[in-house]
């Protein structure tokens, strides 16, 4: 048997996968890493934390599986887009890693959007908005504010890059991450140093590693890796990609007539087309991972974390009891708000807790909050303020598409039945769920399975080893109940923005 290893780094998980040659997922190990927040606005982690979460990972699905180690004939990892990840000549990290919900650049971004330049030379190469989270803006706070970190940097990675480096010993920047950075010409797939220029960093420009294709062959296992892990040394390791290409080859996104909806960290909504799509109010495009393709995304950090944050702060108690009994939290989560109905209260949640790319200096918070709600409500209204603020983005999606005839959902959301009935519903469209708990992981192990020669093409990789697991249908009664709360919710945050702006006044 032959089998393929997808890695994915996210901003607090780091999984490890198996998979056959037709997509079945063999095993698959988790190991959480800790969000640094040292101020606010600040979201770090430590690297080697993380080197070792790998290591973890690794070792676990090796052992659990207990395949021979020349089974398993490549590697390919992803992870979370953006964010930044510096390291010296030597391999060692010059700063903690920077995860792309952290904030602190946000006054580099509004210089530069206001800058005439921005819309007229800018977007047209880098093919999307900039902002906080983005290694141009990172790197211009590290150049203000740690000039000596600055200086002793001498490569830029994402984190699959470094990851990468860590297994291989070699430096590369694969081309569907880099294209979501504004670190990169996406017009023209190359480095620009009048690019970085206007942006105030192009001491970077020689600290950018070669380039290379999410299929193409980067490395292989070291010596010392394979002591640690269990992998065969020689176990060559592909470029991978960019976590929201990987979640939508995952889905089975190969045609333009579908839309992809991840649900994870972040809100991320997107299509495919052959036509490169430019406009200053949509959020991306990049490279995709299929020839003659680019990626249409529309995204925020505002999607299932939410969920995440209110568990661990409104309800560790619960969490506890859960986790003693050996039960799931998100169970009881998902059994209260079934027990609720989109009718029975107006209560609205913004899912800002991270801050969002597309409205300035939004916070998060319950509006319409009385004494009568009970923690159902609040948990309805979670999941609710996290639906529309992807109905947001797909709104702005379809100035530039026709609507699609169906929705293919990934992320971590598809574990609850409640809350993908929820998509369907407000949505009003067909959702279709992949048979797979791992879409970043099978993404990418796709690049494994294509460098290797097992498939000609990402394309080909993807029809063999995708398959729907389920199809949920919308309800129509809910249309004008969905219909009308999604309108309040876009009067809200419209009205609250002067609110938002008033507190970054004072």
């Amino acid at each position: 048997m032959k089998y393929v290893l997808g890695i994915d780094n996210g901003g607090t998980m780091t999984k490890a996968t198996l998979f056959s040659l037709k997509g079945e997922e063999i095993v698959t190990a988790v190991s959480k890493t800790e969000m640094l927040t040292p101020r606010p606005y600040y979201t770090e982690r430590d690297c080697e934390e993380l080197w070792q979460a790998n290591l973890a990972v690794i070792r676990e699905v090796l052992t659990r599986s207990a395949i021979a180690a020349d089974e398993l004939v490549g590697i390919s990892i992803t992870g979370h887009g953006n964010g930044l990840y510096v390291m010296n000549k030597a391999g060692e990290t010059t700063y903690n890693g920077i995860i792309s919900t952290d904030q602190r650049a946000q006054k580099y971004v509004h210089q530069w959007r206001a800058d005439p330049r921005y819309d007229e030379e800018i977007l047209p190469k880098t093919m999307q908005s900039v902002w906080a989270g983005q290694p141009v803006a990172l790197l211009a706070w590290l150049k203000e504010n740690e000039k000596e970190v600055y200086t002793k940097t001498d490569f830029i990675l994402m984190v699959k890059d470094y990851i990468r480096y860590k297994l291989t010993g070699e430096v590369f920047f694969e081309q569907t991450d880099a294209s979501g950075t504004s670190l990169l010409n996406v017009r023209d797939r190359c480095y620009d140093k009048e690019l970085l220029a206007f942006f105030g960093i192009e001491e970077v420009f020689d600290k950018l590693p070669p380039l290379r294709n999410a299929t193409a062959c980067c490395g292989s296992v070291t010596e010392e890796v394979a002591t640690l892990t269990g992998l065969r040394a020689g176990t060559p390791v592909a470029g991978g990609m960019f976590d929201i290409s990987a979640s939508a080859i995952a889905s089975g996104l190969v045609s333009e007539d579908h839309l992809c909806i991840v649900a994870g960290t972040w809100s991320i909504n997107e299509y495919i087309t052959k036509k490169p799509v430019v406009d200053k109010h949509l959020f991306m495009t990049s490279i995709y991972c299929i020839d003659g393709f680019w990626l249409t995304t529309e995204a925020s950090p505002t999607s299932a974390s939410n969920l995440e944050w209110y568990i661990n702060q409104c309800m560790p108690l619960e969490k506890n009891e859960a986790k003693a009994k050996n039960q799931s939290i998100y169970h009881l989560c998902n059994e209260l708000v079934s027990q609720t109905e989109p009718e029975e209260s107006e209560l609205l949640f913004l899912p800002f807790l991270f801050g969002s790319n597309t409205v300035s200096h939004a916070s998060s918070c319950f509006i319409g909050l009385l004494s009568w709600h009970q923690r159902a409500h609040l948990l309805r209204a979670i999941y609710e303020g996290v639906v529309f603020s992807h109905m947001a983005h797909v709104e702005r999606l379809l100035q530039f598409r026709e609507k699609p005839t169906v929705v293919r959902l990934a992320g971590g959301v598809t574990k609850s039945d409640v809350w993908v009935q929820l998509f369907a519903d407000a949505l009003q469209l067909p959702v279709e769920v992949i048979n797979v708990q791992e879409h970043g992981t099978l993404g990418t192990a796709m690049c494994a399975a294509v460098m290797t020669g097992e498939y000609e093409s990402i394309q080909q990789a993807s029809e063999a080893m995708v398959q729907v697991k389920t199809t949920i249908q919308p309800n129509p009664l809910k249309a004008a109940i969905y219909e009308q709360k999604f309108k309040r919710y876009q009067e809200t945050v419209h009205k609250m923005a002067d609110v938002w702006a008033l507190g970054v006044k004072q």
